[in-house]
């Protein structure tokens, strides 16, 4: 039974969201430089913009995007013209904008990463697109072929001419020349020789130096990438000693859990070993902590990671916590379908692929449990 509840928890998220993506709405994430989020009704009325970090309070609401401030959309569209009749690289433009005084949507200074996302992605063209990556059947961040894509095309109003993006895509595409682990590699020792340290914000403001996230992408992570070249950094012990107390939040939640439960009038079981709770005799619950990790740049990232004893689980509840890893933040529940074989990265505005299984609180999870009686009326 809680199996077949995960399978159709995954099904009935996926299918409402290609179905919100293919009815021209935005599912979740930052609008983007150039752009803005605006908050619709129902019947699709313009109810106003929605500021940074603000979300819909109804569940009838919707999101589109809207063309942001003309400024903003003059430097898109100048970011465009100096990739194709300049040849800038990625960097050459960042330095452009810095130089301009021109900062991010998130108000911070331009990198490579940054101007690649406003040159590449199809929302500037006016483009919903979902499904171009999943995490499902234990795969981590699997590259989705173009035929799998949900796209609804023209579901905004786009602030870059059509033959702008296909002409920026073939140089982009031209230029991707794939360099090898050991390239990488050399790049990173290279950088530490000269500089010493390492971080994101330095290794994306070094001139032809490859971005960050490519570092990100081939090899897990930064600090993965970094102990492969023998860096280790100060924060490592900051980072033990934060383990430790996370370790010590976790009995206390599970306990704090297993008593709502209990007064709703579910049942709950926890194994000593696993700390996995079998609910009303029927669902298995992971319950696990994903903590806040800071990046160099400001930026704040979590990682809701998993061992081979949560595949025992049919549904995953995990807790977010705050900036300072103190309180919880949100929650979500995640049926195992969709789990990938290690972790799930989250940035502080969560992606379509995650925002629908993302809970303010417990009152969700809780009624999970709950018990109704039923009143049965015999006839004589």
């Amino acid at each position: 039974m809680a199996g077949e509840y995960s399978r159709e928890l995954s099904a009935k998220v996926f299918a409402g969201q290609c179905r919100l993506i293919e009815m021209g709405f935005r599912q979740g994430g930052p609008a983007g430089f150039g752009l803005r989020r605006v908050l619709v009704d129902e019947s699709g009325s313009v109810k106003g913009e929605l500021k940074r970090g603000e979300h819909k309070s109804l569940q009838t609401d919707r999101v589109i995007l809207m063309p942001g401030p003309d400024e903003e959309v003059a430097w898109v569209n100048k970011m465009y013209r100096w990739l194709i009749e300049e040849d800038l690289s990625f960097r050459e433009i960042a330095d452009r904008l810095n130089g301009e005084g021109v900062t991010t949507d998130l108000d911070r200074p331009w990198t490579s990463g940054t101007v690649r996302t406003v040159l590449t992605n199809e929302k500037y063209i006016g483009n919903n697109v979902y499904n171009r990556s999943s995490f499902k059947l234990e795969k981590l961040h699997v590259d989705n072929p173009p035929e799998m894509w949900v796209r609804k095309e023209g579901a905004f109003e786009g602030i870059v001419p059509l033959e702008f993006f296909l002409t920026a895509q073939e140089i982009i595409t031209a230029r991707s020349a794939r360099l090898s682990d050991e390239e990488l590699m050399d790049h990173l020792k290279r950088l530490y020789a000269d500089a010493g340290q390492l971080s994101g914000v330095l290794i994306d403001q070094t001139p032809d130096m490859p971005s960050s996230s490519a570092y990100r992408n081939r090899f897990g992570s930064l600090a993965r990438a970094y102990g492969m070249i023998g860096y280790r950094s100060d924060r490592d012990q900051e980072r033990i000693a934060l383990n430790k107390r996370l370790r010590g939040m976790h009995p206390e939640i599970i306990a704090r859990t297993e008593a709502a439960i209990a007064e709703v009038g579910g049942t709950v079981a926890r194994d000593p070993k696993t700390d996995l709770l079998t609910i009303n005799d029927e669902m298995v619950v992971s319950l696990v902590l994903a903590r806040c990790q800071p990046q160099g740049d400001g930026r704040l990232r979590w990682r809701i990671r998993f061992d081979p004893m949560r595949y025992q689980a049919d549904v995953t509840l995990a807790v977010r916590l705050d900036p300072d890893n103190r309180d919880e933040l949100d929650y979500y529940l995640l049926p195992w379908l969709d789990l990938p074989r290690q972790e799930i990265r989250l940035c502080i505005r969560t992606s379509i692929a995650f925002e629908a299984f993302r809970f303010e609180d417990l009152g969700f999870f809780y009624g999970m449990a709950e018990r109704v009686g039923i009143r049965r009326k015999w006839g004589g």
